[in-house]
């Protein structure tokens, strides 16, 4: 440690010349702008309440507000992966569209010699035309190709996932503060609104008497009504039979109130409903009971709704089906037909005590093969008395949830092979004492590690995540850019909680996708029969190597405390963003020196993980704090015995048989060995001479207290 301190000192002065602006503000002046929006566009004065210019542009001989335009970093900071927020120009137009959306700057790892900038800016240039009037997410790649509505969708980015969503919510979040300023639409409706069913006694109504009091909202669009929306679009239909019949039979309520949440779903049911949905969420009813269904044959339980959509004052609602139970729910007299009971989240600002609409997409289409297609809306508006609510505006919360409920399958499948993990290694004497069967346990693991948690997964931890902590830490005091990619934090937190017991071997060993892919490597070497001479350095060069680690986690993190772009460079030692973000992706000179440390792995075993891995030297520091020397010893080991050491291949076995944990890898080798009676020499000679008593005969293996260890 004295080394890293040296080390800290020397570079100190030199990273000094990369600090960069305070990070969380907008840069733009006027001069700026101007270059931005050249004639004839003018820009107007700086909003006092609100960092907003107006864009204006001259008609008629008068000037007209052409956009507003913002910084996303002034409204709405959200912290990025490099751990400050990125920054986007958004031009909002006085009808809620989108003129236009830049980055004017970012640290997003993914994006910095990675898959390049080129793929942010054509994620941000598909907001251009879309409107902040309706809830915008993001999608996979090419998802609007495959058929997701081109109005509210983006395509996503992949292998960044959670840096698009984090630039969706920062753009959304700014955009619907200056709407609610400027844009007379959204007023007074804010994500901190809280609204609740006002206390009183529970009426029991039937169906006609809910229908009749307005609690349930009929609404049914005739023909007319429909080819009116279709007219002069080019896709007009034939002129129907009955042009007053009902086009489509909609019934639409709110479900919190508990006067009719149990009228339609029953008291057990609808205490259920509101326990699942949590607290300051809503909870709505749409059933479709005419010949056009509001669901359509391929809506997918779980999923937004894409043929009709929730709004209040102009803002689209964000509204998601809770793939409740269908059979057996309604009083008597509701009408057959699919229903879905839809959440909004706290988050939306929902208030159910001011009107809202429900708004059918109809779409047409024409042609086969390269089809048109156009889609018309139709709403209605559905309104409850004031005096069944309570009203209270408590501190604004975090929206973040949106990633973590998509990601739910992935973080089941995660969490289970965690959960096996800690049962198998927390067994030293169950499947690790079996050679052959925990080896091939080993390699199936390894395999899940690369593909699920790492290619497929996108949950390779790596050293820019501390470099984002002490960014939040020293710049911005926000960590929720953590919370927006959901496998990460798992592992981090499972990570954290395994140090304290076993070190930092179990995310070393186990769980990090590119030393699976080392491991896996070596591992499909040995069947091609290369003739490699494995290299192990002397003692002396391998403890000088061991500190470079140190060393560069120690020049990483001193220069994001700095808020040195450095910083970034330096995590480029890290070979993962390359061969696990990017599955070798990327510009020749990363595949390169992946490639590179792939064969170097073939002659030292892992020796990137050894001597140059910082997020290891990181763990490695912390895994001291541990609470067990858990591998077990004989007294036998290290003298006489020297077979663990020896066969040790990440060289964390002394010759005194103690274990160095802040090296050891937890492959589970010596552990086999000791339990193993046909490998330990201890065991063997016990069973071979046991009228000598041999020590080991008597001694069995546990645990043995390692000496204090030293930095």
């Amino acid at each position: 440690m004295r080394a890293a301190r040296r080390a800290i000192r020397l570079l100190a002065p030199l990273l000094a010349l990369w600090l960069p602006a305070a990070a969380g503000a907008g840069t733009l002046d006027r001069a700026g702008l101007e270059r931005l929006f050249p004639p004839p566009l003018v820009v107007g004065e700086r909003d006092d309440a609100l960092p907003v210019w107006p864009i204006l542009k001259q008609e008629a001989g008068r000037y007209d507000v052409f956009a507003y335009a913002y910084e996303s970093a002034d409204l709405a900071p959200i912290p990025g992966f490099g751990g400050t927020p990125p920054n986007l120009l958004v031009a909002l137009a006085p009808d809620g569209s989108f003129r236009d959306v830049r980055v004017l700057s970012h640290r997003e790892p993914v994006f910095l010699e990675g898959l390049g900038e080129g793929p942010l800016f054509a994620f941000v240039a598909q907001y251009g035309g879309m409107s902040a009037r309706r809830p915008i997410r993001v999608g996979r790649a090419n998802a609007r190709a495959n058929g997701a509505p081109p109005a509210s969708t983006v395509d996503g980015v992949s292998m960044a996932t959670a840096s698009t969503r984090v630039i969706n919510e920062s753009l959304l979040a700014a955009s619907l503060a200056v709407a609610r300023a400027k844009l007379g639409f959204g007023a007074g409706q804010s994500a901190a609104l809280r609204v609740e069913a006002r206390p009183g006694p529970v009426e029991s109504l039937t169906w006609d008497a809910l229908l009749a009091r307005g609690f349930v909202r009929r609404f049914a669009p005739t023909h007319r009504a429909v080819e009116a929306a279709f007219a002069g679009s080019g896709f007009e239909g034939p002129a129907p039979a009955a042009p007053d019949a009902p086009f489509a039979e909609i019934y639409l309520a709110y479900l919190n109130l508990p006067t009719i949440g149990r009228a339609l779903l029953g008291e057990a049911r609808h205490a259920a409903l509101m326990a699942e949905i949590g607290p300051g969420a809503h909870a709505v009813l749409v059933l479709s009971a005419g010949a056009w269904s509001a669901l359509g044959e391929d809506f997918v339980l779980g999923a937004i709704p894409e043929r009709f959509g929730l709004g209040q004052r102009g803002l689209g609602v964000t509204a998601r089906d809770l793939a409740i139970e269908r059979r057996g729910a309604g009083p008597p007299g509701m009408p057959e037909g699919p229903w879905s009971i839809l959440r909004i989240a706290p988050e939306a600002g929902f208030d159910p005590s001011a009107p809202w609409s429900l708004t059918l997409r109809i779409t047409r289409e024409k042609g086969q093969i390269f089809p048109e297609r156009a889609t018309r809306e139709v709403a209605a508006d559905y309104a409850l008395p004031p005096d069944l609510f309570v009203r209270e505006a408590p501190e604004e919360p975090a929206t973040w949830t949106e990633p973590w409920r998509a990601r739910a399958a992935d973080l089941a499948l995660i969490g289970a092979a965690l959960a096996l993990l800690v049962a198998v290694l927390a067994r030293p004497r169950g499947l690790a004492a079996r050679p052959r069967p925990f080896a091939a346990f080993r390699l199936a693991y390894l395999a899940f590690t690369l593909v699920v948690i790492g290619w497929v997964g996108q949950a390779q931890l790596s050293v820019v995540t501390l470099i984002g902590l002490v960014r939040a830490a020293t710049v911005t005091g926000d960590l929720s850019f953590l919370l927006y990619d959901p496998p990460s934090l798992l592992l981090w937190g499972f990570a954290l909680a395994t140090l304290a017991v076993w070190g930092r071997g179990t995310f070393c060993g186990w769980l990090c996708p590119f030393g699976a892919l080392q491991e896996l490597a070596a591992a499909a070497a040995r069947p091609l029969r290369l003739r490699l001479r494995p290299r192990v350095p002397g003692p002396a060069a391998d403890r000088a190597l061991r500190r470079l680690k140190h060393l560069l986690l120690a020049a990483i993190l001193a220069s994001a405390a700095l808020s040195a772009p450095l910083a970034d460079a330096l995590a480029e030692a890290e070979p993962f963003k390359t061969a696990i973000t990017l599955g070798f992706v990327r510009g020749a000179p990363f595949c390169a020196y992946a490639a590179a440390l792939l064969l170097l792995n073939l002659f030292v075993y892992k020796g990137f993980c050894r001597y140059l891995c910082p997020l290891g030297a990181g763990l490695a520091l912390l895994g001291r704090l541990r609470l067990l020397d858990w591998i077990p010893r004989r007294p036998e080991c290290g003298s006489p015995c020297q077979l663990c050491r020896v066969r040790c291949r990440y060289g964390a076995i002394a010759p005194s048989g103690r274990i160095d944990y802040a090296e050891c890898f937890q492959c589970m080798d010596c552990v086999t060995i000791i339990q193993d009676p046909r490998q330990c020499v201890p065991a063997i000679l016990a069973r071979k001479h046991p009228a000598r008593k041999y020590p080991g005969h008597k001694h069995p293996a546990r645990p043995r207290p390692a000496p204090a260890e030293t930095a």
